[in-house]
């Protein structure tokens, strides 16, 4: 019986949307009546795969939530259900919108918590959670925004091998099997920075990482890099604006700043 389900939910049709934000593209499902099989390691994987699916760097669930207006469930493009994803954040924010859930303001569970998110024309902006924490290892920063980041200074990010370099410090010491995403960062002016992001469960580098920039922003201001409180940041797909208030050494307000686009519509 269980084999027999399990085939009939597989031959099932499924309705998805594609997202991208700055590059980094989301497959999102609207799972408001529970029709998606989140235990379902290997479909979200293959639809998720470039070559034999729809291709993105993860699937992203609507659903029904009793304290706010929906409930953001994100997966990795390896299948395995992940730590929170700013842009992937930002486009459910434009899908609920164009589901008509929302209007321009709106209040979402995610796996880290609430956020509260605003969309402008153009732009949708999410509130990230705060920072209290930085751990300054000398040669590069680690913080948590909702997942944890690596970020170090680059001069030569334009050259640079990022696949094979953020590998090598994701799987390392001290990160081992759990990972971090790694962030290299190349300063341009007093308040506009570069960045290149290696996703831990992408396990590849994606054009653009929300939590990444975030945790790229807050360590430039902490290094004492910048100091304005909004920091530009210019990734592989795009450019993405972070802003926040500092207080003592806490970082909150913080908000992730950006484009939200719907690519198309499909079945599979």
């Amino acid at each position: 019986m269980y084999y027999l389900c399990r085939l009939i939910f597989i031959l099932m049709t499924h309705t998805f949307y594609k997202y991208q934000g700055t590059g980094n593209d989301f497959v999102i499902i609207d799972n408001r009546k529970n029709t998606y099989n989140k235990k379902d390691t290997k479909l979200t994987a293959h639809l998720c795969d470039r070559r034999f699916g729809i291709g993105a760097d993860g699937l992203i669930l609507l659903e029904n939530d009793e304290n706010s207006d929906f409930k953001m469930v994100y997966f990795n493009a390896d299948g395995n259900q992940s730590s929170m994803c700013g842009n992937g954040g930002r486009c459910i924010v434009a899908f609920a919108k164009f589901l008509n859930i929302i209007d321009k303001t709106t209040s979402f569970n995610a796996i880290d918590g609430l956020h509260n998110a605003i969309i402008k024309e153009g732009s949708v902006e999410l509130q990230m959670q705060d920072v209290a924490v930085i751990e300054d290892h000398n040669t590069h920063f680690f913080l948590n925004t909702g997942s944890p980041h690596h970020v170090q200074i680059e001069s030569a990010l334009e050259t640079m091998d990022v696949k094979s370099l953020g590998a090598k410090i994701r799987y390392g010491a001290p990160y081992n099997e759990a990972g971090s995403n790694v962030n290299f960062v190349s300063k341009i002016n007093d308040d506009t920075f570069a960045i290149r992001t290696y996703e831990r469960g992408v396990e590849d580098e994606t054009l653009s990482c929300g939590t990444g920039v975030t945790a790229a922003a807050i360590a430039m201001h902490h290094k004492g890099e910048v100091l304005g409180e909004q920091i530009i940041l210019k990734t592989q797909g795009g450019e993405l604006k972070v802003r926040f208030e500092k207080k003592g050494s806490d970082y909150n307000n913080i908000w992730l700043i950006g484009p939200a686009t719907q690519v198309f519509k499909g079945e599979i």
